[in-house]
């Protein structure tokens, strides 16, 4: 039997989604140890997923892919995280079930052609570094003339973009609010879809806002375990470029809500992805349960959810024989 357990991600966002230098997207994100996947797989005749989940579907398909012909494999999922909230539930789910085939039947595959394989990271390669490495990552995007659009990953077949930068993301305290079930979902399929075409491409002068972040503030924050100069560039991020766009089409509460945690004491607060979930930092655990009390009280009046405090994942995926 083969055990996986994943991380999920924070992605903090997109980087060009202009192209006037002839590439697209980039991202840059964090790897996470809650929420996550866990999962044990078996060879068995047919493809057989137990356990009640929104990404069984998922997971079916990525065994199909991968399965020698002829092949099976039961897949029992023991934990899993909500799809389209911003987490990477997605690439997480379909990574974790390929690593098992790959294990089971000796495939001899790396992550990345894995990810090939199921068609993930074909916008942020974030999600597939996470689940390689762990970390704090920065990738490059792809080339324009290959991809030829602006899409979102489930809508591109283009490999992950090359990681340009991968360092172990310090120990700070991470408050993740996760809204709840009866709130809108983040942003997936034909709507993604409709939403990246409407909005790109960037004005060019968000695009060099967001990268000299990125190069000057972010990246150096991160070497120099800076929690304030990160935190400040996590604030202005959410500002600028598509990341500004995904979260003016969000319900107000989430908005609100970052802003009660960057007014709240948070180094820095933002939002995932297309959302719903918002995250913010802080350096030390005292803090941390003051931030997480006050996210949860706005949430319990408003949209509801919960919040939980964790940390990076600096390992990536766990995969194992038992």
């Amino acid at each position: 039997m083969i055990r996986v357990k994943s991380p999920s991600r924070i992605h903090m966002g997109l980087i060009d989604m202009n192209a006037e230098l002839g590439r697209v997207d980039g991202g840059v994100g964090i790897s996470i140890d809650h929420p996550h996947v866990m999962i044990s797989a078996e060879i068995a005749d047919d493809i057989e997923i137990i356990g009640h989940s929104l990404l069984a579907q998922r997971m079916k398909a990525a065994a199909r892919v991968l399965l020698p012909e002829g092949q099976g494999v039961r897949v029992t999922i023991e934990e899993d995280m909500p799809p389209h909230v911003g987490c990477g539930s997605g690439t997480q789910a379909a990574l974790s079930v390929a690593s098992a085939v790959n294990r089971l039947y000796g495939l001899g595959l790396s992550v990345r052609e894995m990810a090939i394989a199921v068609e993930r990271g074909g916008t942020s390669g974030i999600g597939v570094a996470s689940f390689e490495k762990g970390g704090f990552i920065v990738d490059g995007g792809h080339k324009f003339s290959e991809k030829g659009s602006f899409s979102p990953s489930s809508a591109s077949k283009t490999p992950p973009g090359p990681v340009l930068f991968r360092e172990d993301f310090p120990d700070w305290e991470i408050v993740l609010a996760l809204p709840g079930e009866d709130m809108h979902i983040g942003a997936h399929d034909a709507q993604e879809v409709d939403i990246f075409r409407k909005e790109c491409p960037i004005p060019l002068h968000e695009v060099q806002a967001v990268a000299h972040i990125v190069l000057m503030k972010m990246m150096p924050a991160i070497v120099e375990k800076d929690i304030e100069g990160f935190g400040q560039a996590t604030n202005r991020f959410q500002t600028l470029g598509f990341k500004q766009r995904e979260i003016r089409l969000q319900h107000q509460a989430v908005r609100d809500l970052i802003e009660l945690l960057q007014d709240s004491g948070a180094y820095g607060a933002g939002m995932s992805s297309f959302g719903p979930v918002v995250y913010a930092f802080t350096d030390n655990t005292e803090d941390a349960a003051y931030l997480k009390e006050d996210a949860q009280a706005f949430l319990d009046s408003t949209i509801g959810g919960k919040v939980i405090i964790t940390r990076a994942n600096n390992t990536g995926a766990s995969i194992w024989e038992e």
